[in-house]
């Protein structure tokens, strides 16, 4: 009804004004829809940078379309078109955007005044002067936002999200840094440097109705936005828009807005698992672009720029940052987790009776009825039609009497219209009280239609219209007792376009730029955007409508059911809207796509914090099939919201509607079971999403971060971290792929444990199937299902054990009375916390504050994966203890399942129940760790024994309190110090033949940060201890600062170290079975994970140790590698990961005979006998850092020569002068690269140092020769000096005159044994067996104490005579000094049986031999250099160390080079001196892979120039064996092919002209990459990193790679995958989480985090190079002294960003610490996009850099745009135009640069451009 109104003169006028103003902003709008900017561009004195830019990188200028090369030049922009339009032809240049002009830092941060870049404008209104605001809110939250500085903007007015009152956090995980021209903004992860959101890649953009914003991620693996379709979880990168809109539409699969308003995305970094999340808070219309750089652009057209920024560890870790900000999910209650029905139209009430009856009787566990708007009187809220649905209360009554509760549909448009009976007051009212959303004028209701016909829409952002609301609601229920509240339509949504008045046209209803949301029209479907609300305009509300609507009935349900938490379910959603309510996906239909979509939308909202989230099972639109329903059914049943609803016109689809004998009710009543079993689960799972942030429905990428093969996974989905659900999502099929991630899993309808693992599998799933499967590792709560949770929560308890791989599992349980309002915080809940370990199950409650009225117990209890039968299950509890009968107990011996019944175990109780399967086996300690144990020899020692089911379990083993106790403790600075007392109560185990020693002093000192010594000693008799000194530091420890904190346990008495980062304990000797006597010292500990490496020199299988009970010795012997056999060095050191990938590693400084026993706990046990623990622990907490820590500590790696590093030949049994010169003339015919030839005992007469054969004779002339040609001479030397010569031998009389022979103590009786040198005058018959032609033919030897210095005195001038006055050498080869020995322990037999058979004897090669096996006695007495005298006993590990030096200095000396010196025998410390090769191995194919394993455990030890005899030592290598061989052993840092006496040759020239091709070619390679080994041992010996890597020091995240050792590293960049098994010819290999290179054609694999076979014929050897490295190199030659003079090239390996860098160290390659004393050349190189640099660190002018040319340059992955010109500018001088070739395929850039005369030692600049 209206009336005719009179205007007054003054409003005519007014009204004549406002026309005016109409017009021209109308001509305005159109001139700016017409694309014009409203400044000209040829006002603006602007020239774009149209630098090269990555078509991967463009930002779009012209987003609006119709992009002309004249339209994109008047915005400024770049136009270069391709041959697809899906990149933008028009992008923006580098140089616009803002500039930074002033920066502050505050409290909360760092403020920025930012100001205009002039340029042309794309829409016109530019804001001139902006402010960033950066907020540091939290160590993993950054807050950062751009407003106008001159005028305020709309800011979403969020109900959860406070202002930031600072501080700013200290310590953040992220660094920010500005660019300030153009202004960009970039965020790094503070571990690792990752750049994670770089703003730089575009400009700035803020206009008042355009803000744009653009970063480059770190990679594609992106996730979120909404809300959409999204047919993937993983977003598709490739140039995807996603507008953002809260819109009614249909999710059919398109790329257009839907009902929500999710501007969040998570982006997983990389391999490591580590994640970073993206929030803008901005409510506007908005596109966000995906594209492949990867870079995300937010563009929207009103607000502000309001980011967040959250950091975590995983992904989870992500969602919980977010969540704490916007508000962590609504608790719902227990009944809203039951199943649900619904549709839309049942006609009448009777329909909807007899739908619920029949669902009743089948019977289906059912909990909720829904009505549509079909209930209503013509669709009005507040009504129910009295004639279709007139008995509406008592049917909601009736369901209330069945346990089942009632929903009803309210929508927000409220009807214009009268009731049939009258008034419709809840208009009549609103309109009274002015709630509704206004037009422009701000007064007059806007109208649009909905389903009642003309509506008005409330406006929930006014406080009187919440208040109408809430009234509204509760006059309805006391009509209808309804439960809970479905609102609809909310986005909001009108059938209306704007309004039925239409909209005006202007700025806000038809804005500059319109976002690519659908219809393209901002007011389609919806409201005017001019609309007025009271938190503004609709323009910038729109999106908050059904938040604010949300909001308003949460205020309703808490007046409708006061204290209680009721339910909402809204299809339009914000940021926070999870807060208060669930969600479900709209209106989808009766598909196969739109059942497998559901996943990936369930997946998102779990990302947004609606973990209340579901589908409408069996579609929405259409008539479903029985198969699609009853698949969606089965799936359904695990959808968080469980409702199966459908539209009015289809057929019905409740399932009993299909039959109650049907296949779909059988399936469908099976899975619901399933669910209302594991609600207590599921609804543990909504508590931890409530109070953590976590997620219910969680992706597997979630819980398995650095499986790469989970991070696509979007057709499986998990119930946390526990249960996975394997869907069948395609019809016809009963056979699916699924993802089985890195765990135990055991199939939840069978209790089977599957093998599967890591891998795809196919499963068979049939008609009436799903794939369910529980993880190992977790405890399940479960209930007895019932047909509604009312029925069910009055059932018993129960719990499924499903264990991992260490027989454990854990669990929680949250309990309530399930529909209270704040029982959490009110503490009125239980809270159950489950653990099982080693068969003792905890379950222990963390709160205790609700009694349950229907006294439920706990029941029953499954475990599954229990290896053998408990024999007793034992209850205990404050009550007592109570035994469970064997009759409750029962065991499936074929799943391994045990299910105990009949238990009464009261909820709120703490429980401790034991189940007696031999508990603790893994945790026992050897008590009786000799052979033949036997109960007798056991008790003996007051130990326990006990037979053991698992195989290798000790059965004697100690009591827990067998140790010591701490008597006192003091904390001194940098330190503890603690005197402990032997547990008198046990004996010792070895008697008076090894008295303990009661009493024992503790010393912990904190050395650094990151590193720290405990050494136990006898503070009353000085014991031995290892005489080498060890670089420790000297300075004061801050305890802030350091990585660890130390505690000592008083009974039994033990050390434990907790990294505090993390605080996982790393060291933890709180064990049993600590023993200190004269000759037996053990110690056990606990390793935090099972992933240890380390411990030698013995052959090991794999680089990672078995923890299964394998003893291993340590005590130098001459014994070539042999599994479990200790060789020729001893290293107590181990490197241990934690389950975190930090890393730590453990020096035992002792030299006696020792053992080390790991076991499965995971643990370990030290035996040694003598001596005292001295332990070194270093924190890293990178594996890399652990060796440089190491190395700092015993010392860094030598130096080598650098002719050291070419290919070398030797052989034992060379029969004279004449075969070496004819092997040198072969290999230089053959052209193959060769810089060392060796000669072994073979030149010696009669195997004597210092002495030359007569066949030899011509040696020193052939090496002369030799070395006149650039080759180098090794030659061997043994410690052993025969005393049984005839004539004069001067090295033995002077070394008796010297007195330089180790003797017996208290005589001077020369311990004499027998070694490589013959009796003089005698004829070696060598068909004799060994130990005949030694008591025949082998003269006395005597061995040279090396401790005194008087023997090194000696020493070095033996070789000094020898070099000047027999033949030249420019290295030497140490061997036989372990001390080995041909007798056993002397000629004369040992004295002292204590010492030799000690009482306890590791378990050593030919132990029953005794110690002196093949060596010395160990009573033989050395003296050290300060005189004092020490056992042979004690020493003996620590002769080859005390060899090394005095070689090293005599070759020093003598040759007045470095040179090298290569021994047998090292302990820590040797790697300063001395090289090592692996030691006499065999020709067989297993010793090809375990010589990798050898030396990336040398590289741990600190002896980087490592290697092993390349084709084997004993035996002859086939054919293919010794290319392979080669292949492999061109990269071992020390390259030599050699063999033993009366084996075939083996060397290059041996086989055939093929065989020499193949080594040509491998070492060839080898000696073009010598520059960057060089640089890498350069490294290690000013650093202490290792040469040779294992893949996990530079990917220790990707769990993957700590158990690669068929694959290793040189440093961080090159990667080796060998062929190393016989007949093979592809590898299966891994390429961890990084762009790789094909070394032969520079090719980008495209292949990361995953496994790959690579073919490798017989001619090849897999080189990949990692993508962000710089490789030096040179042209090869066939030797070193040639090679070094030929030209260097730069190989450039681009990464992910187009970074680069490396680096170069040259000096002569043989003076004597060049490092040292600065004679060396030192320069980085960095490769920034298409820019090259050197930088030179270090020059001096002997170091030859001036003589090294570059030559060429190659860059890889340059990408496939052609280069046009490559310049220079070199020492301040431009070159330009330098010759090229740019291959588009391989997109390699190889620069010629030959002719230019670039010198390495001046500075360097090379640029490559697209563009002339």
């Amino acid at each position: 009804m209206g009336r005719k109104k009179k205007f007054s003169g003054l409003e005519i006028s007014l009204m004549a004004m406002f026309s005016m103003v109409v017009i021209v902003a109308v001509v305005l709008i159109v001139f700016l829809a017409m694309g014009e900017p409203a400044t000209k561009s040829e006002d603006v004195k602007y020239t774009p940078e149209c630098s090269p830019i990555p078509d991967s990188e463009r930002i779009d200028c012209y987003p609006d379309g119709g992009a002309s090369k004249d339209k994109c030049a008047e915005r400024g922009c770049c136009w270069y078109p391709l041959s697809t339009t899906t990149i933008p032809w028009c992008f923006f240049s580098k140089n616009r955007g803002y500039e930074v002009l002033q920066q502050d830092k505050t409290s909360k941060g760092y403020e920025a005044k930012l100001k205009r870049l002039p340029a042309p404008t794309l829409f016109g209104n530019e804001t001139e002067n902006a402010q960033l605001i950066i907020e540091i809110q939290s160590q993993n939250r950054l807050h950062f936002k751009i407003i106008d500085s001159e005028k305020n903007r709309f800011e979403v007015p969020h109900e959860h999200i406070q202002q930031f009152n600072g501080p700013a956090a200290s310590r953040p995980n992220f660094e920010v840094e500005l660019t300030n021209k153009p202004f960009a903004l970039t965020v790094r992860r503070t571990t690792t440097k990752k750049v994670l959101f770089d703003t730089s890649i575009g400009p700035l953009q803020f206009a008042d109705q355009y803000l744009q914003l653009t970063a480059k991620l770190p990679s594609l693996n992106v996730y979120g936005l909404g809300e959409h379709v999204h047919q993937h979880f993983l977003h598709d990168m490739n140039w995807k828009t996603w507008p953002i809109f809260t819109r009614d539409g249909f999710p059919n699969g398109g790329t257009h807005n839907l009902y929500g308003h999710q501007t969040f995305f998570l982006c997983l970094e990389d391999g490591s698992g580590t994640a970073f999340g993206v929030f803008l808070m901005n409510s506007n219309a908005m596109d966000v672009i995906l594209q492949p750089a990867p870079a995300v652009t937010y563009r929207t057209i009103g607000g502000i720029l309001d980011f967040y920024i959250f950091l975590g560890n995983s992904p989870e870790e992500v969602v919980q940052e977010y969540l704490e900000l916007i508000g962590r999910p609504v608790m719902p209650a227990y009944w809203s987790l039951g199943f649900q029905l619904s549709r839309w139209n049942y006609g009448t009430l009777d329909e909807v009776k007899a739908t619920v009856q029949r669902n009743r009787e089948i019977p289906l566990p059912y909990d909720i009825q829904y009505t549509d708007i079909d209930y209503m009187e013509d669709k009005k809220d507040f009504t129910y039609d009295l004639k279709r649905f007139g008995e509406l209360p008592q049917f909601a009554e009736d369901l209330h009497s069945h346990g089942q509760k009632y929903i009803i549909i309210l929508d927000p448009a409220i009807a214009t219209s009268p009731r049939v009976s009258g008034p419709y007051k809840p208009y009549q009212s609103g309109t009274a009280r002015g709630v509704w959303v206004n037009e422009s004028d701000g007064r007059t209701p806007i109208v649009g239609e909905v389903w009642p016909g003309e509506t008005v829409f409330p406006d929930y952002t006014n406080p009187e219209c919440t208040n109408w609301w809430v009234e509204e609601c509760e006059s309805f229920y006391q009509d209808v007792k309804y439960d809970a509240l479905w609102i609809d339509m909310n986005e909001v949504s009108s059938f209306q376009p704007g309004s039925i008045k239409g909209c005006e046209r202007n700025s806000l209803n038809y804005p500059p730029y319109t976002p690519k949301i659908l219809d393209n029209l901002m007011y389609s479907k919806t409201l005017c955007m001019d609309a007025k609300q009271k938190w503004g305009s609709h323009y910038d509300v729109h999106s908050l409508y059904g938040y604010s609507m949300i909001l308003s009935t949460d205020k309703a349900i808490r007046r409708v059911f006061p204290g209680k938490r009721s339910l909402i379910l809204s299809r339009s959603s914000f940021a926070g809207s999870g807060k208060y309510s669930g969600h479900w996906l709209g209106d989808n239909a009766a598909n196969w796509n739109d059942i497998k979509w559901a996943i990936p939308g369930m997946l998102e909202f779990n990302l947004f914090g609606m973990p209340y989230i579901g589908a409408d099972i069996c579609g929405f639109f259409d008539d479903t099939t029985e198969e699609l329903c009853r698949r969606w059914m089965q799936v359904g049943a695990f959808y968080p919201y469980a409702r199966n609803h459908n539209a009015e016109g289809y057929k019905p689809q409740d399932p009993a509607y299909f039959g109650a004998d049907s296949l779909l009710v059988k399936t469908s009543i099976n899975y619901l079971n399933i669910r209302y079993t594991l609600l207590p689960y599921l609804y543990t799972l909504f508590y931890q999403a409530h109070v953590k942030g976590t997620t219910v429905v969680r992706p597997m990428m979630h819980e398995f971060p650095k499986d790469n093969k989970t991070w696509n996974v979007d057709r499986q989905f998990m119930w946390g971290s526990g249960l996975l659900i394997t869907p069948v999502l395609d019809p016809g099929t009963d056979t699916v792929t699924a993802y089985i991630p890195d765990a135990v899993w055991y199939e939840y309808e069978t209790d089977i444990r599957i093998t599967e693992r890591k891998q795809e599998t196919k499963m068979f799933l049939p008609a009436d199937k799903i794939g369910l499967h529980l993880r190992g590792g977790v405890i399940f709560p479960t209930q007895k299902p019932a047909v509604t949770t009312v029925y069910s929560r009055r059932n018993p308890l129960g719990l499924i054990i499903a264990l991992d791989d260490n027989d454990a599992a854990s669990g929680e349980f949250f309990w309530d009375d399930g529909e209270s309002r704040d029982t959490i915080e009110n503490g009125v809940y239980i809270h159950y916390h489950f653990l099982y370990d080693s068969g003792i199950l905890k379950i222990k409650p963390l709160t205790n504050g609700y009694k349950d009225p229907n006294n439920i117990k706990f029941e029953e209890i499954k475990i599954l994966g229990m290896s053998v039968q408990p024999l007793t299950v034992i209850i205990r509890s404050d009550l007592g203890n109570i035994s469970v009968p064997s009759t409750n107990i029962s065991y499936n011996n074929n799943t391994k399942t045990v299910i105990v019944t009949g238990l009464q175990l009261e909820l709120g109780q703490n429980y401790v129940i034991d189940w007696n399967v031999n508990p603790n086996e893994l945790e026992r300690f050897d008590c009786h760790p000799e052979e033949n144990a036997n109960e007798a020899a056991c008790l003996a020692r007051n130990c326990i024994w006990k037979p053991a089911v698992t195989p290798k379990v000790p059965w004697c083993f100690y009591p827990e309190d067998y140790g010591y106790i701490v008597s006192e403790v003091v904390h001194i600075p940098q330190g503890i110090r603690a005197t402990i007392t032997r547990n008198t109560a046990y004996v010792s185990p070895y008697g008076s033949s090894s008295p303990p020693i009661d009493v024992l002093q503790v010393d912990i000192k904190y050395l650094s940060n990151y590193m720290l010594q405990f050494k136990i000693s006898d503070p009353k008799s000085k014991r031995y201890e290892v005489p080498i000194p060890l670089n420790v530091p000297s300075i004061e420890v801050n305890p802030v600062d350091q990585l660890y904190d130390v505690s000592i346990s008083n009974q039994p008495f033990g050390i434990k170290v907790k990294r505090k980062s993390t605080g996982t304990v790393i060291w933890d000797s709180v064990l049993p079975g600590f023993i200190f006597t004269d000759m037996f010292i053990q110690i056990s500990t606990r390793f935090p994970s099972k992933y240890v490496y380390g411990f030698g020199e013995t052959e090991h299988t794999s680089f990672r140790h078995d923890l299964n009970w394998l003893t291993w010795g340590m005590f130098a012997k001459d014994q070539p590698p042999g599994y479990q056999l200790n060789c020729y060095g001893s290293h107590p050191f181990y490197m241990a990961l934690e389950e975190d990938a930090n890393a730590h590693g453990v020096l035992l400084l002792n030299s006696n005979a020792m053992d080390v026993t790991l076991q499965p706990a995971p643990a370990l046990t030290y035996r040694t006998i003598g001596g005292i623990l001295d332990f070194y622990m270093v924190l890293g907490p990178t594996p890399e850092m652990v060796v440089q820590e190491y190395t700092a500590l015993v010392g860094r790696p030598v130096l080598p020569a650098y002719w050291s590093l070419g290919f070398q030949l030797c052989r034992y049994g060379y029969q004279n002068d004449s075969e070496i010169s004819q092997l040198y003339e072969d290999m230089k015919k053959a052209d193959i690269p060769y810089d060392v030839q060796y000669a072994d005992i073979d030149y010696m007469e009669r195997q004597l140092d210092f002495t030359l054969s007569e066949d030899f004779k011509g040696f020193p002339d052939l090496i002369n020769k030799m070395r006149g040609e650039g080759m180098r001479i090794i030659i061997i030397l043994d410690p052993a000096i025969s005393g049984n010569e005839t004539k004069p031998y001067l090295p033995f009389s002077r070394g008796i005159q010297d007195d330089v022979f180790i003797k017996f103590p208290d005589t001077n009786y020369i311990v004499w044994g027998k070694v490589w040198p013959d009796i003089p005058g005698v004829v070696v018959n060598e068909s004799l067996d060994w130990e005949m032609q030694v008591e025949l033919y082998r003269a006395y030897a005597a061995f040279p104490d090396f401790f005194r210095n008087i023997t090194a005195q000696w020493w070095q001038r033996e070789i000094e005579d020898y070099y000047n006055k027999t033949l030249k050498f420019d290295g030497l080869w140490i061997d036989m000094n372990e001390p080995a020995s041909f007798v056993h322990g002397s000629t004369s037999g040992c004295s002292n049986k204590l010492l030799n058979n000690p009482p306890y004897m590791p378990p050593l090669e030919s132990k029953h031999l005794g110690l002196s096996h093949k060596t010395l006695c160990m009573e033989s007495e050395q003296t050290l250099q300060d005189g004092t005298p020490v056992r042979h006993y004690d020493v003996h590990n620590l002769y080859g160390w005390s060899h090394a030096k005095p070689t090293y200095d005599a070759v020093h000396m003598v040759t007045g080079q470095r040179g090298i010196v290569v021994t047998r025998s090292t302990f820590p410390s040797s790697g300063k001196w001395v090289g090592h090769w692996l030691g006499d191995n065999t020709a067989a194919w297993d010793q090809i892979y375990k010589s990798v394993i050898g030396m990336m455990e040398f590289s741990l030890f600190g002896i980087s120039y490592t290697g092993a005899d390349i084709c084997g030592f004993f035996k002859d290598a086939t054919y293919e064996m010794c290319t392979r061989w080669m292949q492999v052993g061109a990269f071992y840092p020390y390259s030599r092919n050699h063999n033993g006496k009366g084996s075939k040759r083996q060397d290059p020239v041996a086989w055939n002209e093929t065989f020499a091709n193949n080594s040509r070619k491998v070492l060839r390679i080898r000696y073009t990459l010598l520059p960057y080994l060089y640089t890498l041992l350069f490294q290690a010996h000013s650093q202490g990193s290792t040469v040779i890597r294992p893949v996990l020091h530079e990917f220790f995240k990707d769990k993957t790679t700590w158990d690669i050792y068929k694959q290793f590293m040189w440093g961080p960049a090159l990667l080796i995958s060998p062929a190393m098994d016989e007949g093979l010819r592809d590898v299966h290999g891994y390429m961890p989480d990084a762009r790789w290179y094909d070394y032969y054609t520079g090719r980008s694999t495209g292949i990361r985090g995953q496994w790959v076979d690579m073919p490798t014929p017989l001619d090849h050897i897999n080189l990949h190079i990692r993508g962000g490295y710089v490789i030096p190199w040179q042209e090869p030659s066939r030797t070193t002294v040639e090679s070094r003079k030929n030209l260097m090239g730069l190989t450039v390996a681009l990464d992910d960003n187009g970074f680069a860098q490396g680096s170069l160290y040259w000096d002569d390659g043989n003076s004597i610490d060049t490092y040292e004393k600065g004679d060396y050349f030192l320069a980085n190189f960095a490769v920034n996009k298409n820019v090259l640099f050197n930088n030179i660190q270090h020059d001096s002018i002997n170091n030859t850099a001036g003589q090294l040319q570059l030559g060429h340059l190659k860059v890889w992955g340059s990408g496939n745009l052609l280069i046009q010109e490559v310049n220079a500018v070199y020492d301040g001088r431009e070159i330009r135009s330098l010759n090229f070739t740019h291959n588009l395929d391989t997109e390699v850039l190889a620069v010629n640069l030959q002719e230019h005369n670039i010198y390495m030692n001046k500075p360097i600049q090379i640029s490559w451009n697209i563009y002339t």
